[in-house]
């Protein structure tokens, strides 16, 4: 360094590269005229989306990395259910940057809206990309859409950078989320057997007709109670008890082979005392937290959406508000939701067999696989 020169320090808007940053929010190069307020508050706002989503495809990321493996370590599991909490927590905060787009008069909206031509909130890739990620099914798409097709398509016109287009198809040709973990869920040691294991199968079909049986003596309970109190006739109550213990069993035995995964899944949820199942219920919890922040972002989206166009049809060509109700249906991990209609108390339940398999593991015997 020469003589008398001052050294360099790094500075708050230096590492956070503002002057870059703070020049974002005129719009395109060579958009005019310059942003109303109410237009460059609707740039910001959809830009600090953009910027949430990608820290939430990275935290995403780093869960399937550790998730999607033959054998996931105990010491994992914290790590992930990090990851998948601070997601839940960061689409908390989206649905009430919603808030701050309310504050957008209709009118105001209207001034700059045909601005926007035919750009549309879908075409948000790092959206779709996440999507893809955690395993959203295309059947749940209105009409069935392709994301990595319309990504594809996209990237022909020129709408999307290379780059994205090859971050996309990385992800769509990976298992999803939901299905690394219905993998691991698979791997479930289920009173102190593990798959493949000698025996395995008659385990299993044990543990499901017990749990089973044991349902149905609740439902008696129920039925008895509701009858004694003059809330219902038994008939058609016992109707409803019976069609519950049906779904289960449906549920348990997809096609009349058991599913292993839910088998798993429905042992963690009715055992969760038990230390070794521990942080495999806080993960799934987790997936459920997430999910959940997401129906109330979708849902909050939708009603600011009613709000400032009512049901006019959305700037890019679609439905406007009718597709972002549908939206608000879209449900990934499916089964862990599902699993809780077939709980039942913890003292009508059998006894965990092996219980002692189950304490603090000391050893990759005690383990997941």
């Amino acid at each position: 360094m020469a003589e008398g020169a001052t050294p360099h320090r790094m500075t708050y808007g230096g590492y956070l590269q503002l002057d870059e940053l703070l020049k974002l929010q005129d719009g395109p190069s060579g958009y005019a005229p310059t942003p109303s307020n109410d237009e460059q508050h609707f740039i910001i706002v959809h830009q600090a989306f953009e910027l949430w989503f990608k820290l939430i495809l990275r935290e995403l990321k780093e869960t399937h990395t550790l998730l999607n493996q033959e054998h996931v370590a105990e010491e994992k599991l914290p790590q992930m259910v990090h990851h998948l909490d601070r997601v839940t927590e960061i689409f908390r905060l989206l649905s009430n940057q919603w808030k701050v787009m309310e504050t957008l008069t209709p009118q105001g909206f209207l001034a700059f809206r045909d601005k926007l031509g035919t750009s549309s909130g879908f075409e948000s890739w790092q959206m779709r990309e996440l999507e893809v990620l955690l395993g959203l099914d295309n059947a749940q798409r209105m009409g069935g859409m392709d994301p990595l097709l319309h990504m594809k398509k996209l990237a022909r016109e020129g709408k999307v950078t290379d780059k994205v287009l090859t971050d996309f198809e990385a992800t769509s040709s990976e298992p999803s989320l939901r299905e690394a973990l219905s993998a691991w869920l698979s791997r479930t040691p289920i009173n102190g057997s593990l798959p493949n294991a000698k025996g395995d199968d008659e385990v299993l079909e044990l543990f499901i007709n017990r749990h089973l049986e044991a349902m149905r003596a609740h439902g008696e309970e129920v039925i008895a109670h509701i009858v004694a109190i003059g809330h219902g006739e038994e008939a058609p109550v016992r109707a409803r008890i019976e069609a519950a213990t049906e779904q289960a069993e449906h549920f348990l035995r997809p096609d009349g082979q058991i599913s292993r995964s839910r088998a798993g899944l429905l042992f963690i949820e009715s055992y969760r005392e038990l230390p070794l199942l521990s942080w495999p219920r806080k993960l799934i919890d987790s997936f459920v937290g997430l999910e959940q922040s997401m129906l109330l972002f979708r849902s909050a989206h939708a009603r600011m959406v009613e709000r400032m166009i009512g049901r006019r049809m959305g700037t890019g060509g679609s439905s406007g508000v009718d597709y972002l109700d549908a939206t608000t249906k879209y449900r990934v991990f499916v089964d862990l939701w599902a699993v809780r209609t077939l709980l039942v108390k913890r003292e009508a339940l059998p006894n965990v067999e092996k219980a002692a398999f189950y304490g603090f593991a000391s050893g990759n015997e005690h383990q997941f696989s």
